[in-house]
């Protein structure tokens, strides 16, 4: 127990053993993978270390959350993108992408709200809005799944238009094709 007092307190050790079972350390429960897609969908700070070393594994164990996810028929990303990530590998691009993924996942979520607003506002009084509207709200059930605390609510007043929103996204998207383009001359 040592090691949970050296961490942060709202951080949730987690030890895997060589069975590959998983235990919580605040609750004292062995757990699944289940368990900790679960924790990372309610936006939980855990931390994975191999019980026998001490490492720290926890982006190998959300890996693996991901290979589940998507072998369940979950399936979110695309073999075109799953290819082009392989390929980045051994790359000399490859320690910017990183970077890039969390800075647009980032961009995503800050502009999911004013997306979504604006879907809304653009359908006015069309009689397929309740559906429209439904279909909104599995959206973000998806989206907060994938993303925990991603739908948080709108800063701006519900006046502003988001059209603005959009052009600074593409600009931005532009600006960083630029840099990568620079850097992979």
């Amino acid at each position: 127990m040592a090691e949970t007092a050296s961490h942060d307190d709202n951080t949730v050790i987690i030890k895997k053993y060589a069975n590959r079972r998983l235990y919580n350390t605040r609750s004292s429960s062995y757990i699944t993978l289940d368990h900790l897609s679960k924790m990372t969908r309610e936006g939980v700070d855990y931390k994975v270390l191999d019980a026998k070393t001490g490492a720290d594994i926890t982006h190998t164990i959300l890996t693996q959350i991901i290979m589940e996810e998507e072998s369940n028929g979950e399936q979110m990303l695309p073999v075109n993108f799953l290819r082009e990530l392989i390929s980045m590998y051994g790359n000399q691009m490859q320690s910017l992408i990183p970077h890039y993924l969390e800075a647009s996942m980032e961009n995503f979520r800050a502009n999911q709200a004013k997306l979504a607003k604006a879907f809304e506002d653009s359908l006015g009084n069309n009689p397929l809005a309740k559906l429209a509207e439904q279909n909104m709200a599995m959206f973000r059930a998806a989206s907060a799944a994938f993303m925990p605390g991603g739908e948080k609510p709108e800063t701006k007043p519900a006046g502003e238009e988001g059209g603005g929103d959009l052009a600074a996204l593409r600009d931005q998207m532009a600006e960083i094709q630029k840099r990568l383009d620079a850097l992979g001359k």
